[in-house]
């Protein structure tokens, strides 16, 4: 048996995150049951929402981060690079690219988004309102930052199309 200090930092970021997602799938699961699918929907964005301050506050201490704002692409793009790390691990399924200046695109890998196979199985993903590409906006919104989201996601976008993906711009002054 291993001990906790072994574990590699991979091995450990993949257990924290997964035991959240787990937690959080459960969580979700649970209020669909109790409330149905419009209300955990609700609910579900509202602690998104809710958390994302949490998140990007406790992200920025941990990388030593003392700035309020962002004030271009460069910041931006080393802070999202090394939270992405922590929040969005591989077994996620999703990439974060840079491919023009101002802008991160998201993509899953074909019916792999972790959200989508794990709704899909208790069967209500037609109703699914994503809570993923939200979790960024939030994130984003959170920072203060001047962005757009193209497209637009509120359904689960992996229902018409094996892929989900799109761009975030962002608009420093």
């Amino acid at each position: 048996m291993r001990r906790a200090d072994e574990l590699t930092k991979q091995e450990l970021i993949d257990l924290l995150v997964k035991s959240w997602m787990a937690h959080d799938g459960m969580w979700f699961y649970n209020t669909y049951l109790d409330s149905g699918i419009e209300k955990a929907n609700k609910i579900n964005k509202a602690a998104i929402q809710s958390l994302a301050s949490f998140e990007i506050g406790w992200a920025k201490k941990a990388f030593g981060v003392t700035k309020e704002r962002f004030e271009n692409f460069e910041e931006l793009k080393e802070f999202f690079t090394s939270a992405r790390e922590l929040f969005i691990p591989p077994f996620m399924n999703a990439s974060a690219t840079f491919p023009r200046e101002n802008v991160i695109h998201w993509e899953f890998l074909p019916k792999k988004c972790f959200a989508y196979r794990g709704i899909s199985r208790i069967g209500i993903i037609e109703q699914y309102e994503c809570g993923v590409v939200y979790r960024l906006q939030c994130w984003f919104e959170s920072l203060g930052l001047d962005f757009t989201v193209t497209p637009e996601i509120s359904r689960c976008a992996m229902i018409d199309n094996d892929i989900c993906g799109g761009d975030f711009e962002f608009f420093f002054s």
